[in-house]
């Protein structure tokens, strides 16, 4: 049993590996949505918050609705999240963050259906949505709080990190600093990628990240023992 678990690797809920991919996304998503929804940020919320503190203190009522939605959005997100986690589902889903992961691709695919004339208020709301979902499920990077889709906190973190490393020659600080390094770095690049791929693809380069989250499905379905198990039984079947 032992040897035949080792020709498939897993993939954890909190591994670098996976991080990566979603951290990918999380880039990708922010250019996206900046690029071609008129320099907008959509996983991020404060500044959604900021922009409706100013439109309300210049009484433009209808505009704060625009930075409203988003955040109710993003509140419904958690809403969801949380309620997968709960003992029946979680039991009746099998897994709740593929599900989650399965819920948010669904989406992006959706977005990259809807056309152009679409306001873009529609797919703020959208994506807000997806970020959060991600933000709520995936909360750790090996044994260390993370986040995937905005990256302000990540870099305090590895900040921290690398002075510890430093001063300290703490070896546990050297990796959680090159742990969130690469996530960094896999953000930037989304963000790099994902501004392409929308000036040149459009409105459907978003099902590049409904790609990307497609992969992670499939990694995190390994993990979870479905592709072993069914080769540890055909391999006893042949042996």
């Amino acid at each position: 049993m032992k040897s035949t678990q080792k020709i498939i690797p897993s993939l954890s809920s909190n591994s670098v590996y996976l991080g990566l991919l979603l951290a990918l996304v999380g880039g990708f998503l922010d250019a996206y949505t900046f690029i071609s929804r008129d320099g907008v940020f959509a996983n991020a919320q404060t500044g959604n918050l900021v922009l409706l503190a100013i439109n309300l203190s210049y009484g433009n009522w209808k505009n704060a609705i625009d930075y409203i939605l988003p955040i109710i959005a993003f509140i419904l997100g958690v809403l969801v999240a949380e309620t997968v986690k709960r003992p029946r589902l979680r039991e009746f889903l099998y897994s709740y963050r593929r599900s989650i992961l399965l819920l948010e691709c669904a989406v992006l695919i959706l977005v990259g259906l809807l056309p152009s004339s679409v306001p873009n208020l529609v797919i703020t709301v959208c994506i807000s949505f997806v970020s959060s979902l991600q933000i709520s499920t995936f909360t750790h990077l090996d044994k260390w709080a993370y986040n995937s889709t905005m990256t302000t906190g990540n870099i305090r973190i590895a900040s921290q990190a690398a002075y510890t490393a430093f001063i300290n020659h703490d070896k546990e600080a050297k990796t959680k600093f090159k742990e969130f390094l690469v996530i960094i770095l896999s953000f930037s690049f989304g963000a790099l990628f994902g501004s392409f791929a929308t000036r040149y693809i459009g409105n459907q380069s978003v099902w590049i990240a409904a790609g990307v989250l497609l992969i992670a499905i499939i990694l995190y379905h390994k993990d979870k023992g479905y592709f072993r198990k069914n080769y540890v039984k055909w391999y006893k079947k042949r042996a």
